[in-house]
């Protein structure tokens, strides 16, 4: 068990630079990961300037698909900055983890990748039973607009 955590860290987020894994905690039914953004600080998304003055933080629980049977529960620790300039739009911000999830995101980008592979493959009701198995409840429309996101094929 004791060579599974490295494994798993390798598994959970291969190409989420950035972000920190603070602990993992692996039971009978699930993977528990805590998480954290590495980064010193952000840009503000209204005036792109860089802030290293933390505001606050929360906790995000995206949802991310399953690592050897067992359902993956990342939390997410993220930080509210403040904006030093005082003409931008925004007081406070969000910073955000690239590769992690997307903007006002429930899911990893890891587990959006892993639906629109099988909406690819499967197409809209069957792609949304086999997401079932997963252990990720998602309709067929969700499935087919998955797909619908992915860039064109080179001709």
């Amino acid at each position: 068990m004791g060579d599974l955590v490295p494994r798993l860290e390798g598994l959970l987020s291969p190409s989420v630079a950035g972000v920190a894994v603070l602990s993992v905690d692996v039971n009978i039914e699930s993977v528990n990961v805590r998480l954290k953004s590495s980064a010193t600080g952000h840009s503000c998304p209204g005036c792109e300037e860089w802030s290293t003055r933390v505001h606050s933080s929360y906790l995000r629980f995206p949802v991310d698909g399953p690592v050897g049977g067992r359902r993956v529960r990342p939390s997410l620790r993220v930080r509210r900055f403040v904006c030093r300039n005082s003409s931008s739009g925004r007081r406070t911000f969000v910073e955000h983890v690239p590769g992690s999830t997307r903007r006002h995101g429930r899911w990893t980008e890891r587990l959006r990748a892993a639906l629109a592979a099988v909406g690819l493959a499967m197409a809209g009701g069957a792609g949304a039973r086999v997401a079932a198995v997963f252990g990720v409840s998602a309709s067929r429309s969700t499935v087919l607009r998955l797909v619908e996101e992915l860039p064109d094929p080179e001709p």
